[in-house]
């Protein structure tokens, strides 16, 4: 697409983010889909030729030009697929059906002296030919576009976790001050958040698993041409020869439980990444998080000095709407009015989409990352400026030393009031303890009170 085209795309996928989507497009466009459908048929007719029961024969030259079929498909190919099903093409009508418009692909790139052509989809239903290209499809997306994205932010995040491992910080539970933590504790939260959501999706990408059952999933085709052959064998072996798991019970369309598994893994990683790109953006306007200022950007249309968390607002949205689209997507690809209806059809075909808008997030995110530095002296002053937070620690000590109004006591000096440090040494000198205990009071400060908050970094795998 040009960017002439781009500006009149009717989705921003293929328009003003046409480039960060991309990388998607050989596994998500509709070219993309005819290529799998082709590799499907191909690996079919392959599979055919090497039983017994079958007098097809293809020879080691025949077998590499079939696979060319689709390891060299070419927008040529994508463009004569298309012509098949909207208008035909030399001894082929028009078919009005995607799947079979790429049978009869299959059978124009056939020597017209071989007896191959009969044995071209022989005895299967274009869901069992769908349900392994889209398979083939969402594996592919997965591996080599989305995961690498989210291993690069969770990258980020462990690197960030580890350089600033020790840079303390007051927390926020309920917005307010709270025990102080440290800058790369809470980015170690979210790196090892997002490692386990990886792992989620890693796991159920191994988990699709492929149907090849015929019109009901009976094979009943397959079993009235070739009795004798054990066809829920040869499909569990074909569909193992793609990569894939094997789903012996169907009806004519793959159940997609395990299509739902993985939209659900995607969910919480962007459910994980959503809660980051919030709390970034609260950083950044506390000014905890300063930004890296882009040359020629311009922040705000009216305010000169803006410098907006931009590329953390935009992950959020995209990745909102892709949290709502992959619950659609769960919902409605795991039902089929009795053996199948062809409403899933147009909606798997916007797996794309929410895979897109998870692309587009995951690196949003990352470049977001890029920009922010902590911004330690404002960390510190706001540290020192809320000594109350050491009241937790006070009346853990005194707790320790067998006080038992040691929460109330902390409670009166602190709650609803402006606090200093100052106020506290006058209760310490109060409190009926031994010296030593005393001392260990006031050596307590916001800035130091983070536990082993550094430490926990190093928990990191």
């Amino acid at each position: 697409m040009t960017d002439a085209d781009a500006l009149y795309a009717v989705s921003p996928l293929d328009g003003r983010y046409g480039s960060r989507t991309a990388p998607l497009s050989p596994y998500a466009s509709e070219a993309a889909l005819m290529r799998a459908r082709v590799r499907v048929e191909v690996e079919y007719l392959i599979a055919l030729a090497d039983l017994e029961a079958t007098p097809l024969e293809l020879d080691l030259e025949e077998r590499e030009r079939l696979r060319d079929c689709y390891r060299a498909f070419a927008e040529e190919d994508a463009e004569l697929i298309k012509k098949l099903e909207t208008e035909g093409h030399g001894e082929f009508e028009a078919t009005n059906h995607d799947v079979k418009a790429v049978e009869y692909f299959v059978r124009h790139r056939l020597p017209e002296d071989g007896d191959a052509s009969p044995w071209i989809h022989f005895g299967l239903t274009s869901e069992d030919v769908n349900n392994l290209a889209h398979r083939l499809l969402v594996r592919g997306a997965v591996e080599e576009v989305l995961l690498p994205a989210l291993y690069e932010v969770r990258d980020a995040l462990a690197d960030m976790a580890r350089e600033h491992r020790d840079v303390a910080m007051l927390a926020r539970t309920h917005g307010q001050p709270a025990t102080p933590t440290t800058f790369g504790k809470e980015m170690a939260v979210y790196a090892a958040r997002l490692g386990r959501a990886t792992g989620r999706i890693r796991e159920a990408t191994d988990g699709l698993r492929g149907k090849l059952g015929g019109a009901s999933g009976t094979y009943a085709a397959h079993v009235a041409a070739y009795p004798e052959v054990d066809w829920p064998a040869f499909a569990r072996e074909f569909v193992a020869g793609l990569g894939l798991g094997f789903e012996p019970l169907t009806t004519q369309v793959n159940p997609c439980d395990d299509l739902a598994v993985l939209f659900d893994a995607f969910r919480g990683a962007n459910d994980v990444l959503l809660d980051l790109d919030r709390d970034v953006w609260l950083y950044v306007s506390d000014r905890y998080l300063g930004q890296e200022a882009v040359e020629g950007e311009t922040g705000s249309s009216t305010m000169p000095h803006k410098v907006n968390p931009i590329d953390f607002e935009n992950s959020e949205g995209n990745l909102s709407k892709a949290n709502s689209d992959l619950t659609f997507l769960a919902d409605y690809v795991t039902t089929s009015r009795l053996q199948r209806d062809l409403s899933d059809s147009t909606v798997k075909r916007n797996v794309g989409a929410a895979f897109a808008h998870c692309l587009i997030g995951y690196t949003k995110t990352a470049a977001g990352l890029e920009t922010v530095v902590p911004n330690e002296a404002v960390m510190r002053d706001d540290l020192e400026n809320t000594p109350e937070i050491i009241g937790e620690a006070v009346q853990t000590i005194l707790r320790r030393e067998g006080h038992e109004d040691a929460y109330e006591r902390v409670k009166a000096l602190s709650r609803g009031r402006d606090v200093t440090l100052a106020d506290f040494r006058d209760l310490f000198d109060d409190l009926d303890v031994p010296e030593d205990v005393r001392e260990e009071l006031r050596a307590l400060a916001p800035g130091t009170y983070t536990g082993v908050a550094g430490a926990l970094v190093d928990e990191l795998e």
